[in-house]
């Protein structure tokens, strides 16, 4: 394998919910660990990992009747450690601890009951640190509770805040464990009164969870025991290097006006302002035939960004041959070291192919290499969303309306992190507008970004007159930019670090024409990542039965941002545009309140295929980083040793702007009505005696799951 291999980090999350993670017959496999880049070479971590993943096998093996066992794991080790190579998505994140939780091991989750989590999260601390085995248990047997976390969607069944609980008269502890030391609880082992998340977001025992409603619910049913105890897991050892990208361009006669020029735009912006320093480029063009105009050159510096810009196709004519624009690219891939494999290809087209698509997607996925593809209309080939989908890459159907700058953001998405988003750019605005007037508007610049700023002005017709104001009032105007007129594009790059505040800017054109304009910046220190936002759907494909889930994670590192205000747009390639405020409430769609996660039903399906942005900004200066401790559990009706104090002094973040773009999904309706949804469970309701009277609380739900109003509650006295 070549050395370049890059991965696809779950920190990019929202990507996609899954992790990747196989079941192949009884053994799972593509179980990836991540040492984050943040973490110093210490090779006994990797010794650890392996104690750990192999007596959580055994314990996985006697929790679920016999049949599963870990066959096979990755161990992802940084850059700067001594490894190999990389290709795949992490599902267990080797880092520095969370604030949050110490040194604790926990599980990301976003989403409902049986849903699959987001990642693992281990610190170096707890694998090297023995002690800690006392405090917690064995580590291979928290791996295996963590991973039912992961895997199979089920929730703890402790409630730190409420270890013992009122029943019947009695007191009774929480939760008994989690489960038993032979197997996971049973619907007859179950405690449904106790006040724990398991009950709040299932409502069942562990068992049936991941019976009925996990990932795996279908295999595990016809799974047989095995015969004798599973072999150890085999483990490899693996590194990332630079990343390697090829841009496969539709160049087609259907791509001719103003679809060729956002291609431009979009691409210009990709290559001047997001891949990052060191990553090798390619770019590929197909229509009748396919050519190459540029092989993989290194980005090692602005000229060299720029001269893969002059090399961008300006012309659009002939025929659609899909299969001969990817052989080109992989071809292009392979000629530094023989495969493509871990490398990645941007592939953009607008229409339905000429020529078989549908029999060279096989050999695209079987390369090994990670394809983003853009459905750049809504007549763009069905096959994109399965190649995404089978290579671990991207889905993204922007439509080409002028004002959308849809294009441009999806390019703008197609960073890959490495956990260190000090060095990652950051879309601080994106937004368009139709007018003959004004276009004006404000960008916060906070003070965890400010390095190399950038402002991107797309005009449709006629040159505007520009004007951007900083904090201390300075004018920006048209001498102190770039203009490029083939591209109709005004820039301002910012010199050094860009002054923290509210900048204004005011666009005036006289014709009626379409605007734009994007801003992204940097980290301006080393040590303060910057505020980042990340957002996915909970499912990429719809029948309409099951409701979806909007959700967007607002965070600096660890910190989960709270109090802001979160909108989610989706637009469906027909054209009907929905938008939703999302919630960090614990209630309805959202999972715990305060955890910088918000999150939103949306119902409002339609068919085809439907585009996500999420835009956050501060609320009225309440947002903040919060201030969270997570307690610890009872264990075997006894109260866990007590965990070390984890506080975390609030700060003001201060005006801030965010924009992210998620993955498209699809959506194809079972029936010709649209769905229809009750109103969601009541997972808060609390009571409080005061003299003679009982004070009930509760987030109202709505008529349609979290939409609406509800129009009566029932109460039952028992």
């Amino acid at each position: 394998m070549d050395s370049r291999m890059v991965f696809v980090l779950l920190w990019m999350l929202l990507l996609s919910t899954s992790t990747g993670i196989k079941l192949d017959g009884n053994g799972y496999v593509d179980v990836v660990i991540a040492i984050s880049s943040n973490v110093p070479q210490d090779n006994r971590l990797i010794d650890k990992i392996k104690e750990m993943v192999t007596e959580g096998s055994l314990y996985l093996y006697h929790a679920l009747d016999e049949k599963v066992y870990f066959r096979e794991a990755t161990i992802l080790v940084p850059p700067q450690w001594n490894g190999t190579n990389f290709t795949k998505r992490i599902m267990l994140l080797i880092d520095n601890a969370n604030p949050s939780y110490g040194f604790e091991p926990y599980t990301k989750q976003y989403g409902e009951c049986g849903a699959e989590g987001e990642y693992i999260h281990f610190t170096p601390e707890y694998l090297l640190n023995d002690t800690f085995i006392e405090l917690y248990g064995s580590r291979g047997r928290i791996f295996v509770h963590e991973w039912a976390h992961l895997r199979w969607g089920v929730f703890d069944e402790c409630n730190g805040e409420k270890p013992f609980y009122h029943s019947n008269g009695r007191i009774e502890a929480t939760r008994k464990s989690y489960f038993q030391v032979t197997t996971f609880c049973h619907e007859n082992e179950h405690n449904y009164e106790a006040p724990n998340m398991q009950n709040k977001k299932c409502g069942k025992a562990t068992w049936t969870v991941i019976f009925e409603d996990s990932v795996d619910k279908d295999a595990l049913r016809s799974l047989k025991p095995l015969q004798s105890p599973p072999p150890p897991p085999s483990f490899k050892v693996v590194q990332r290097k630079q990343r390697v990208v090829c841009l496969i361009l539709d160049v087609s006669g259907s791509m001719e006006g103003s679809r060729i020029l956002q291609l431009q735009q979009a691409a210009t912006h990709f290559l001047r302002h997001i891949i990052e320093d060191q990553a090798r480029v390619g770019i590929v063009t197909f229509s009748t035939l396919a050519s190459t105009l540029s092989p993989l050159t290194t980005i090692d510096s602005d000229t060299t960004r720029e001269n893969l810009i002059k090399l961008l196709p300006k012309v659009a004519g002939g025929s659609t041959n899909m299969c001969l624009g990817l052989s080109q690219g992989l071809q292009i891939l392979r000629e530094d070291n023989g495969d493509a494999l871990g490398d990645e290809i941007v592939f953009l087209t607008d229409g339905q192919a000429t020529d078989n698509i549908t029999g060279c997607v096989q050999s695209a996925v079987q390369s090994g290499a990670i394809i983003h593809t853009l459905a750049f209309s809504d007549r763009a080939a069905c096959e994109l969303t399965e190649m995404a989908i089978k290579t671990g890459g991207k889905f993204l159907s922007p439509n080409d309306k002028t004002t959308s700058n849809q294009l441009m953001d999806a390019f703008a998405s197609l960073t890959l992190s490495t956990g260190d988003y000090t060095n990652e750019p950051v879309q601080l605005e994106s937004v368009g507008a139709r007018t003959s007037d004004w276009f004006n508007g404000t960008v916060s610049v906070d003070q965890t970004v400010g390095n190399k700023t950038s402002f991107v002005i797309i005009y449709e017709i006629n040159f505007p007159s520009v004007y951007i104001q900083s904090p201390s009032v300075s004018v920006y105007t048209q001498t102190n930019m770039s203009h490029d007129v083939s591209q109709k594009t005004v820039t301002l790059n910012i010199p050094g670090t860009t002054e923290h505040g509210d900048w204004k800017y005011s666009i005036q054109t006289t014709i009626l024409q379409a605007l734009t304009l994007t801003v992204t910046s940097q980290a301006t220190q080393a040590d303060v990542p910057p505020i980042i936002v990340k957002t996915h759907m909970n499912q990429q494909f719809s029948d309409g039965t099951k409701p979806m889930i909007v959700f967007a994670e607002v965070s600096q590192s660890y910190r989960p941002v709270i109090n802001a205000e979160v909108w989610a747009t989706l637009e469906s390639e027909t054209g009907s545009v929905h938008t939703l405020r999302l919630l960090d409430n614990g209630a309805g769609a959202d999972a715990f309140q305060g955890d910088g996660i918000y999150s939103r039903y949306f119902i409002k399906m339609v068919n085809g295929r439907t585009s996500l942005k999420v835009r956050v900004k501060n609320q009225d200066g309440q947002t903040r980083f919060a201030v969270l401790y997570i307690h610890g559990c009872v264990i075997n009706v006894q109260l866990n040793h007590p965990k070390p104090f984890v506080f975390v002094e609030p700060l003001d973040v201060g005006n801030f702007t965010r924009t992210a773009t998620g993955e498209s999904f699809e959506v194809t309706l079972s029936g010709t009505a649209p769905p229809n949804f009750p109103p969601n469970r009541i997972t808060d309701l609390s009571a409080e005696i005061q003299e003679d009277t009982v004070l009930l609380n509760w987030t109202a739900p709505g008529e349609d799951l979290d939409q609406g109003t509800g129009k009566s509650y029932n109460y039952t006295r028992l």
